[in-house]
């Protein structure tokens, strides 16, 4: 999906990955030339991915559409405030409403694990890393928030890198 616009990403790729959707970003890094001053990453040095389970959605394009501007969002991060996202991390705004188009989800928020189809490489303008972003709960955005569980440890709870809006809590 070609994107364009003021959105921060160029684009980004939604595939087919079974019982799931597998959204790629592109823009992050350095797809034509090298512009940056460091030599060795592009870009940013990263590349967003997520994965949302196919389910019963009421409209499933939408859901897609929502994810892509999610997506945007937090690169829109990236872009404006220079951060940078690393595997392993988590992304706690104090939403309390689910993250899909109809804010009924149970997932209202992400942590970062590394992509298990997409691994870090190497381009002429630098290295990639792909950081998966992975939909939670608040109550496990909360145990993150206070150090009572880490984002490593609270992945293998999960024991999916699959976002599944209707997921409950394991916390």
């Amino acid at each position: 999906m070609e994107i364009g616009g003021n959105d921060p990403l160029q684009g980004i790729s939604v595939y087919d990955g079974g019982d799931y959707w597998h959204f790629i970003t592109y823009g992050l890094s350095e797809l034509y030339e090298k512009e940056s001053e460091i030599k060795e990453i592009s870009g940013y040095g990263m590349e967003f991915t997520f994965k949302l389970k196919k389910d019963n959605y009421e409209n499933e394009e939408n859901e897609i559409k929502c994810v892509c501007g999610i997506l945007q969002s937090i690169a829109g991060i990236t872009f404006t405030k220079g951060e940078l996202f690393n595997v392993y991390e988590y992304l706690y705004t104090g939403q309390t409403v689910g993250v899909d188009c109809n804010r009924k989800s149970n997932i209202t928020g992400f942590i970062t694990v590394p992509d298990d189809k997409f691994h870090e490489i190497d381009t002429p303008n630098g290295k990639i890393c792909f950081v998966e972003f992975v939909g939670v709960a608040d109550s496990e955005l909360k145990a993150l928030k206070n150090k009572e569980i880490r984002v490593k440890e609270l992945y293998e709870k999960i024991g999916s890198d699959v976002t599944n809006y209707n997921r409950k809590s394991v916390i």
